[in-house]
């Protein structure tokens, strides 16, 4: 029954939809009244309301729909839809103020006398719109009524002209900024939790530990992500458009005429080019250049794009106006006053020391006074002319409302298919398939791709998206990461809006196309476009870097950066590492020894004892990177017989999970059968009878694991073992060879420091036994500050704090505090003395050899990476790794 009743839920969503319902009642309203015909014949037949139900009942259903409803709109952590109104509001106001046509006139001026330049001119403005506005509907509906009637003037082929408008409108689903991909990150985050989730449970049951490694868990994804990742292969598919449309041109010509501009090329037309490619991409630069330089969030960004486009609205709407670009003008002269004044003058109100801090911040404050005044100017004229403003909010509010009610509505059809095994199902439907993951993977996209034909792609990113990404980001063999796993989505879902029977780009294309231009010409021309989205699909599947650089360089070169310690990057960073010591390694060597040959018999014991100590574990450096070298070739050695067997039980064991599953989901429903007086009569000897079939099922699926399987996994998990303890053995090794030398190196260098406090110290010490304690106390207290930031002077510190509490004891003694005083000055000669004999004997000869270790033996304790290790790290993570076998 439980399948009956997840039929007869995505039966009565696809009658709704297709009967004309809209979206936002459509999902909702299937999840409702499939859950009540479930519950009202559990109770009729069984007694049991959640006799039918996989998982819980619809009590627990509408739990999960409340819960559902505050994520959306009351957890403070999941911030990322607030981005949806800035960014629709953005794009809306842009569309309201003819920068599509201005640019659309210029591009065909510009690229009309290239083959096929017209439709390069509505790729080319198509992304450069993409990119600001994201709005499908409203870009192809105004480059169908600029773009159209030129093209086909031109003796383009209609077929071609109407499909280049179509997809070039269709750009803004995956350039971002995109409402489409913040959706997706919306709904990968949970996606990510949950493969989390399952990916520790399979370490667990395979390996017996409690904990598993960072570095095998899920890679999460934000908005900001997202848009990084997908930014790529956007630029890919605008290539491809341009390419296909231009080669056309070449090879038959009468399809995509050349058009040669008839006026001239002259600087009156540069200014014009000048003019109308500016505001976008200012625009583009300020949104994207935000994000990527990590001045600002998602949502930061969007409110940044929503004010700069009411601003350019502003200019634009007053197009031919003497002041048309006043607003513009001083809210440009005002940010740049804000960004020098800032870069000489740092602004902190709560900071405020001098006359130069009040003097710049006196500025600032007059220079947001005047951008806020440019901001109110262009509000003002946007609300005045045509009274844009406020339809534009109008709109904002319409379609911002829409996406959200979709959202909660599809949170709790999800939760409906979740409550009637429908996740276990296609769990069951996707394990079972052989081939492993990409034949899931290649499934689950034909799926979405089929949807396409029929769905909006807000349906689908929310109502298959959270069933179907948990299990391909549960599986460590391809161990993609969510970013990529999305972007590969929005690039399936884009072709949504081209795809016959229902793709609304054709839709709204067809709204505005003249009768001449029939609809198969439309059908048929949008084939070469499908073909070329799949094409680049295929590329970013094949190669993941595409997607996952660019998120992972911004990341590792940002303020915020992870520093080298990182568990992440340890894998990339000792390949780099171990490259480096196959190059360097006699240099390393050599300078090692040379340290060893240093006379450190000037320095105290402990110090002393130290260095040595540290230089002699950098000796063993090279042993243990043989050990390493030995147990990875090991593992490899034994790999290639292990793989198939560790395949084949895997798969046995993931069939017999799938069992258990069911397994609990029957005992769950017998005990709770005892609470109902009306159950069906022979209905618990039904579910014991279930129970004893399941288990039998499990233990014919486990007594199909190989006899060798034991003794062969336990094999190779020892060398693997052996590989980890290497591994552990030559960090631990690294660190403490490190450390030591770089603190070293810090304490001798703050030798003058620490000397030009001698007076200061006698002073107050001379002073204790005339004044007040509670005056001493204070004085001391200001002088263990100075002292304790002093790299090696913990001990005197420490002197000084014991006469500081002295004093302020309840009954203060200033004996007990003059000796402590008398400590810290003896303390102090000595580390004084020593640390000036080592300045001259040792400091440039261990400077020297930890400028040699610093990028191999010292790279793990750096604060931060290099701009060239960053760069190695991103391209090495951006790829994904094959884990399958730790699990």
């Amino acid at each position: 029954m439980d399948v009956f009743f997840v039929l007869m839920l995505v039966m009565v969503m696809a009658f709704a939809l297709g009967s004309g319902f809209p979206v936002a009642f459509a999902l909702p309203g299937a999840a409702v009244l499939t859950i009540g015909a479930a519950s009202l014949a559990g109770w009729v037949f069984t007694g049991d309301a959640s006799a039918y139900f996989a998982q819980g009942g619809p009590v627990e259903w509408l739990a999960a729909g409340v819960t559902n409803f505050r994520g959306v709109y009351w957890e403070v952590e999941r911030d990322t839809l607030i981005a949806i109104p800035l960014f629709v509001f953005m794009g809306i106001m842009l569309q309201r103020s003819r920068i599509a046509e201005n640019l659309l006139v210029t591009m065909a001026q510009l690229f009309g006398r290239l083959p096929g330049g017209l439709g390069i001119s509505v790729v080319f403005v198509g992304a450069l719109l993409a990119a600001t506005t994201g709005i499908v509907g409203a870009t192809v509906v105004a480059m169908g009524l600029i773009s159209l009637p030129a093209m086909m003037r031109n003796k383009y082929s209609n077929a071609l002209s109407t499909e280049t408008i179509a997809a070039s409108g269709t750009l803004g689903q995956i350039i971002p900024p995109s409402i489409v991909l913040i959706i997706l990150a919306d709904q990968l985050a949970g996606a990510v939790d949950q493969a989390s989730n399952a990916r520790k449970a399979l370490f667990k049951e395979t390996t017996g530990e409690l904990m598993m490694p960072t570095a095998f868990d899920t890679v999460s994804t934000s908005a900001g992500d997202m848009f990084m990742g997908a930014f790529i292969p956007g630029l890919c598919l605008v290539a491809a458009y341009m390419i296909f449309i231009f080669v056309l041109a070449l090879l038959r010509p009468k399809m995509a005429p050349a058009v040669p501009y008839e006026g001239k090329f002259d600087r009156q037309f540069l200014i014009k080019v000048f003019v109308s490619l500016v505001p976008p991409l200012t625009l583009i630069f300020v949104v994207l250049g935000s994000i990527i330089m990590g001045i600002a969030t998602v949502n930061q960004a969007g409110a940044i794009g929503a004010v700069g486009a009411m601003i350019m609205a502003g200019a634009s709407l007053h197009e031919g106006r003497r002041d048309a670009y006043w607003p513009a003008i001083l809210a440009i002269v005002t940010l740049i006053a804000i960004g020098l004044i800032s870069s000489i003058a740092p602004i902190n109100v709560k900071n405020i020391n001098t006359t130069g801090d009040v003097v710049a911040l006196v500025l600032v404050s007059i220079a947001v006074f005047g951008f806020l005044v440019s901001l109110y100017w262009s509000g003002l004229r946007t609300l005045r002319e045509g009274n844009t403003l406020r339809s534009v909010m109008v709109d904002t509010a319409k379609t911002t409302s829409l996406v959200f009610i979709i959202l909660l509505g599809a949170a709790m059809l999800t939760a409906a298919f979740r409550a009637f095994g429908g996740e276990q199902i296609v769990r069951d439907f996707l394990t079972t398939l052989p081939g492993g993951f990409w034949v899931q993977f290649a499934t689950v996209m034909a799926v979405i791709f089929f949807l396409g034909f029929f769905l909006d792609f807000i349906e689908i990113a929310v109502v298959v998206v959270p069933i179907v990404a948990p299990i391909l980001l549960t599986d460590p063999a391809a161990n993609v990461t969510a970013v990529w796993l999305g972007v590969m989505i929005g690039l399936n879902i884009q072709t949504s809006f081209l795809t016959p029977p229902f793709g609304f780009a054709l839709f709204y294309l067809r709204g505005v196309a003249p009768p001449s231009v029939k609809t198969i010409d439309m059908y048929r021309g949008v084939v070469p476009f499908i073909c070329l989205q799949l094409i680049v699909l295929a590329i970013v599947a094949y190669y993941p870097p595409l997607v996952n650089y660019l998120p992972s360089r911004i990341s590792l070169l940002s303020d915020t950066a992870p520093p080298p310690l990182n568990p992440t990057l340890q894998t990339c960073l000792e390949e780099r590492v171990m490259g480096e010591y196959a190059r360097d390694g006699a240099a390393i060597r050599a300078a090692i020894e040379k340290a060893r040959g240093l006379d450190f018999s000037a320095l105290p014991q402990e110090q002393r004892s130290a260095a040595e100590e540290a230089l002699a574990k950098a000796q063993k450096t090279f042993p243990l990177i043989e050990t390493i070298k030995t147990t990875e070739a090991a593992v490899q050695a034994q790999t290639g017989a292990y793989r198939p067997l560790h395949v084949e039980v895997r798969s046995l064991r993931q069939q017999a999970l799938l069992v258990s599953d069911k397994l609990k989901l029957v005992e769950g429903r017998l005990d709770q059968l005892g609470r109902y007086a009306k159950a069906k009569p022979g209905r618990k000897e039904e579910l014991e009878a279930q129970i004893v079939e399941l288990e039998a099922e499990r233990k014919a699926i486990l007594a199909q694991v190989p006899a060798r399987w034991e003794k062969e996994q336990k094999a190779f998990l020892a060398l693997q073992k052996a590989e980890t303890n290497a591994r552990r053995a030559y960090r631990r090794n690294v660190d403490e060879a490190y450390e030591p030398i770089s603190e070293f190196l810090q304490t001798v260098a703050a030798a003058d420091t620490l000397a030009a406090l001698k007076d200061d110290i006698a002073k107050l010490r001379g002073s204790i036994a005339n004044s007040p304690p509670a005056e001493g106390a204070d004085r001391l207290e200001k002088l263990t500050t100075k002292v304790g930031s002093i790299k090696g002077a913990n001990e005197i510190r420490s002197a000084l704090s014991d006469a500081r509490r002295a004093l302020r004891a309840k009954n203060p003694d200033k004996s007990k505090a003059d000796e402590s005083m008398a400590k810290a000055q003896k303390v102090f000669g000595e580390e004084v003395a020593w640390r000036q004999r080592a300045k001259t004997a040792l400091l440039p000869g261990l400077k020297a050899y930890e400028a040699v270790i610093r990028d191999t033996i010292g790279v793990r304790l750096q604060s931060h990476m290099t701009r060239e290790q960053s760069l190695d790290m991103a391209s090495c993570i951006s790829v994904h790794r094959d884990i399958s076998l730790h699990f």
